[in-house]
């Protein structure tokens, strides 16, 4: 199927999330299941679709400096994708003007291909007007999240993080021992690329294969951190209280060796689908679905029976910023009142969950933000207003020193 179709698609996708508001990937993933695509036209939709909201700022810098009159939206688009390929694919001129120029009614080609035509000619000079303007058009994020990292990481550390938001993040898989053993793993799938001081994890650019097997579950190292922190033990009692879609659960029942109890809860019944299936694929088997919400009072039998918990672990709701280059729309969907809503959020899920857990127990809170509110200040509540919890170790993942995806977990003790 030519390019052209991929162009297709990744403009009405475009289209669909900017008039839909519904999540990026799920706006892609919706278009291609409707295209009978080849592997380079669906990675080059992907690749058009992501791109252009990752830049889309920047891309409208560079519109404005080509064309001072009022552009309609659905033109703005297709200039975006012409423009992305331009500047950013480096696509040959004569494939990215023409090839955009279709995209378009009639009526508008002429006006298109000479804003393009343009752009090609003055690329240059147009590039380094962009590379002059401020640190929120350079990367295309909002001027609110670059205060806020500056003020917290410094002015060099948040255009590190802008930068790595920007970036296409690499596939990395857990390699899952409940199947396959490391060096088997490696024979088998001879793409995987180990990682230092993860040993369990490697890159995997074309993952289906072992997914398929489930000897592998597709995740970031960083998730690991919450699971480590847990400590969990085979034979134990274990809640997984926000599970869905189910790497971190998949992860503890390895830990556990496939023994003991673990009830993976989570409050979304497609949710909890897509959570049985990815179980069911690793070959956990001392797993037990139930569908809660804790912000709601009526605790399941399922969980009522179970407990108290040895431990639990609350991978709770979060902003999402340190995942931002995998979940390439968060920037363009936060608002400054959100830290503080999903706090009081965390905090109200957490206090929800503590008495599930045992005297002596262990409860780990784990989001994958980069945020204050939602990390140090909720565990600073939760000793404030619960003193039966003592907190043992705190551990994140910065993307722009560690090199992984932003997470958070601390670990706390029940007093006896």
């Amino acid at each position: 199927m030519a390019r052209t179709s991929a162009r297709r698609v990744a403009l009405a996708a475009l289209r669909t999330w900017r008039r839909e508001k519904e999540f990026a990937d799920a706006v892609i993933s919706s278009a291609l299941s409707k295209a009978e695509f080849q592997s380079a036209d669906r990675a080059f939709a992907v690749e058009l679709f992501y791109g252009v909201v990752r830049n889309r700022t920047l891309l409208d810098f560079w519109i404005r400096e080509l064309r001072r009159g009022r552009v309609d939206e659905d033109l703005r688009d297709i200039l975006r994708i012409g423009l992305y390929q331009l500047f950013i694919l480096k696509t040959p001129e004569h494939a990215a003007v023409y090839e955009t120029v279709d995209l378009s009614p009639k009526r508008q080609h002429a006006i298109i291909n000479a804003i393009l035509r343009s752009a090609a000619r003055d690329r240059r000079s147009l590039q380094r007007r962009a590379n002059s303007q401020s640190l929120d058009v350079r990367t295309s994020h909002p001027q609110f999240l670059i205060e806020r990292w500056t003020k917290q990481f410094g002015g060099g550390a948040a255009e590190a993080l802008c930068t790595w938001n920007n970036q296409a993040p690499p596939i990395y898989a857990r390699i899952n021992r409940l199947k396959i053993d490391r060096q088997s793993f490696l024979e088998r799938y001879r793409d995987a690329r180990t990682l230092p001081k993860v040993s369990n994890f490697v890159e995997l650019p074309a993952p289906a294969n072992a997914l398929d097997q489930g000897d592998c579950y597709v995740q970031d190292p960083s998730t690991s951190i919450a699971c480590e922190l847990l400590q969990t033990k085979p034979g134990e009692k274990i809640l997984d209280a926000c599970a869905a879609p189910g790497g971190k659960t998949g992860y503890l029942a390895e830990l556990m060796a496939n023994q003991g109890l673990l009830i993976a809860c989570d409050r979304e019944p497609a949710r909890l689908n897509l959570l049985d299936e990815n179980l069911a694929r690793l070959g956990v088997r001392i797993a037990k679905i139930v569908c809660h919400d804790w912000m709601k009072s009526a605790v399941p039998p399922e969980i009522l029976s179970a407990a108290p918990f040895d431990r639990i672990l609350i991978d709770a709701p979060c902003t999402n910023t340190g995942v931002m280059r995998r979940r390439v729309d968060v920037r363009w969907r936060l608002k400054p009142a959100d830290f503080n809503r999903m706090r009081a959020r965390q905090i109200e899920i957490t206090r929800a969950v503590i008495p599930f857990l045992k005297p002596g127990g262990i409860l780990v809170y784990s989001t994958c933000s980069l945020e204050r509110e939602e990390n140090e200040d909720v565990v600073q509540t939760l000793l404030r207003v619960m003193s039966i919890l003592q907190l043992e170790e705190e551990r994140r993942s910065i993307p722009f020193q560690d090199n992984f995806d932003g997470a958070f977990g601390a670990r706390f003790r029940r007093n006896g």
